[in-house]
């Protein structure tokens, strides 16, 4: 690699960086608004395992804390909120007596389909002069990004 392109590079690096960065600050407003619309109270973080609950069904916080690689004791604690609130459900697991399972409460898995369904109304509307192969190669490209900072930090 000459010098010429690795100097290309970095400076393509660096914009991927900066614009990751602009991504990153979009998503924690967008999750605060999205946590808000589903109900006054309740935190981002504690949206996240909401949603994470509403696509997964019912599962102990122990499965919730390995699925989204937070504390049990976090997870303990957001789940105890979702319950005041409402939104969460807890039943007796079935195949252990002594565990609990949780899960969105049908208000919560309503509500929740509401505020996607509103946001992809409104990424459709600034999206509006994307063409559908635009949208698809955006999507698999940040897909292959994704998929490619899994495999290490």
């Amino acid at each position: 690699m000459t010098a010429s392109t690795r100097s290309r590079r970095a400076d393509s690096l660096r914009l991927l960086e900066s614009e990751v960065g602009v991504m990153i600050r979009r998503i924690r407003r967008v999750l605060w608004e999205r946590a808000r619309a589903v109900h006054p109270d309740l935190q981002p973080a504690s949206y996240l395992m909401l949603a994470y609950l509403a696509d997964h069904g019912a599962l102990r916080g122990s499965g919730i804390a390995e699925a989204l690689c937070i504390d049990k004791g976090a997870v303990s604690r957001q789940l105890h909120h979702l319950v005041e609130l409402g939104l969460v459900d807890r039943t007796p697991d079935p195949a252990d007596g002594r565990a609990t399972l949780v899960s969105a409460s049908a208000d919560a898995v309503r509500r929740i389909k509401d505020v996607a369904e509103d946001r992809r109304r409104w990424l459709d509307e600034r999206l509006g002069d994307w063409t559908d192969e635009e949208l698809a190669g955006f999507a698999n490209v940040l897909g292959r990004y994704n998929a490619a900072l899994d495999g290490g930090a």
